[in-house]
């Protein structure tokens, strides 16, 4: 008897469980499932009070006019160049330094991390004046390399922060045994520690981009002219002085999305396997 009210509370909970997470999942789908519907509703229907949730036709049309009546493939060029390069160069860089942090031991490194954490905790607004200043006198204004410089100043410090707890896990015996058969440090951190890091290293660059390819107010400020605009500034200057292309806005923000999410797909999977060969080696 005992046997079979285990069996019943253990079944309660688990139904409780996964109707949790269902709800949650739904909270977390509805934003992109709504604009999704919206971006294929015909214009008629886009003002109907109350919605209509499922679209009497599909429509492309907005799909055709984001592409084709703006210049929307131009800011997936600029987001897609800015934030490729500021990830490579922040995990390439941050790599090294987290290294330092987490293996070597010299005075200071407390010091150090503390004010990467703190540097990581600074509003952008704080710094987007003096940033500015500097971008103008060394003309890098409506450039790549200035965004990409200021989108470094933003995700390095968050770069070497999770970088540093990754190599942090990683055992010391590994490297003193490499140490002892001949390997510099360096060879130590490229020829084991690098690999072992793998998983770390693909999470970390996907942070990086995804906060790189969202980033609004730097690309506002910097970036004036149309055709240096990123994604999420070509989208905010969307609507004009009389209209507000709801339709339009709803499929650019598909669109943008939908790479996020085969990039995100695509990495988990590398992730995962990184993390099994590391466990099988270790």
């Amino acid at each position: 008897m005992a046997s079979k009210n285990s069996g019943n509370k253990n079944l309660m909970e688990n139904i409780l469980f996964y109707f949790g997470i269902f709800i949650f999942l739904i909270f977390i789908v509805f934003p992109f499932f709504w604009q999704f519907m919206t971006s294929i509703k015909p214009m008629k229907e886009l003002y109907l009070t109350p919605p209509k949730w499922i679209p009497s036709a599909i429509n492309f049309e907005f799909y055709y006019s984001v592409f084709y009546k703006r210049p929307f493939l131009t800011y997936l060029k600029n987001s897609a160049v800015v934030a490729g390069s500021s990830t490579l160069f922040a995990v390439f860089v941050s790599s090294f330094a987290a290294y330092a942090l987490s293996r070597l031991n010299f005075k200071g490194k407390g010091l150090i991390m503390s004010m990467v954490l703190a540097v990581s905790m600074f509003p952008g607004i704080s710094i987007v004046s003096s940033l500015f200043i500097m971008m103008r006198q060394v003309n890098l204004l409506n450039s790549y390399i200035g965004l990409v410089i200021t989108y470094i100043t933003i995700t390095m410090p968050l770069s070497i922060f999770i970088l540093t707890t990754f190599f942090r896990e990683i055992p010391f015996s590994l490297e003193e045994a490499a140490k002892v058969d001949g390997a510099s440090p360096l060879q130590a951190f490229m020829l084991v520690i690098f690999p072992l890091a793998a998983p770390g290293l693909f999470t970390t660059a996907i942070l990086v981009f995804i906060s790189s390819w969202n980033e609004f107010l730097y690309s506002l400020v910097f970036n004036t002219k149309e055709n240096m605009r990123t994604v999420p500034v070509g989208i905010a200057m969307f609507p004009g002085d009389f209209s507000y292309p709801w339709g339009d806005i709803a499929a650019a923000s598909v669109v943008v999305t939908v790479p996020l999410i085969i990039l995100v797909l695509v990495f988990q999977r590398r992730i995962i396997s990184g993390l099994t060969a590391g466990a099988v080696k270790g």
